[in-house]
């Protein structure tokens, strides 16, 4: 029997399934988390991808904003056995219809660059400039200039 698979936005996040997804993910091992207090907390929403009947947890993409016009693609994840089969890009699919529902001009993402053909070919990103600091590794900042408010 072939499973089916269910794009589910804002679906319910089990914290030890959705931890074991992004530690399969991501390189890391499973660590107990509060996925769904940040999710709240934090995001416009995310997509839940699921197999079908058994409902098993094989994808997800959180969607982060700024409460304004941007939403930012954060943690998108499909299980290994998974992959290669659409589930990816239908996650951001999903949350691209969901962030312009929600009134939002842009959609951002950041990516290593094996994911370049996923994210340009096969989810329509286009290329732009941008910059980054990863705050990990990166030295202290310049001290910022004093801007006193002037009278």
């Amino acid at each position: 029997m072939t499973e089916e698979t269910e794009f589910v936005w804002r679906g319910d996040v089990d914290n030890a399934a959705l931890e074991a997804l992004h530690g399969e993910g991501f390189g890391h091992e499973p660590v107990p988390y509060g996925w769904r207090a940040q999710l709240e907390r934090h995001s416009l929403g995310w997509v839940c991808a699921r197999r079908l009947p058994s409902g098993r947890l094989v994808g997800f993409v959180n969607v982060a904003w700024d409460g304004g016009g941007h939403a930012f693609l954060v943690d998108t994840v499909v299980a290994a056995d998974a992959r290669r089969s659409g589930i990816g890009a239908g996650l951001v699919a999903v949350a691209v219809r969901e962030a312009r529902a929600a009134g939002c001009e842009w959609l951002h993402v950041d990516f290593d660059d094996h994911l370049r053909p996923f994210y340009f070919d096969a989810c329509g990103f286009r290329p732009t400039d941008a910059g980054l600091i990863a705050l990990k590794d990166a030295p202290e900042a310049p001290e910022a200039p004093d801007v006193s408010p002037s009278h």
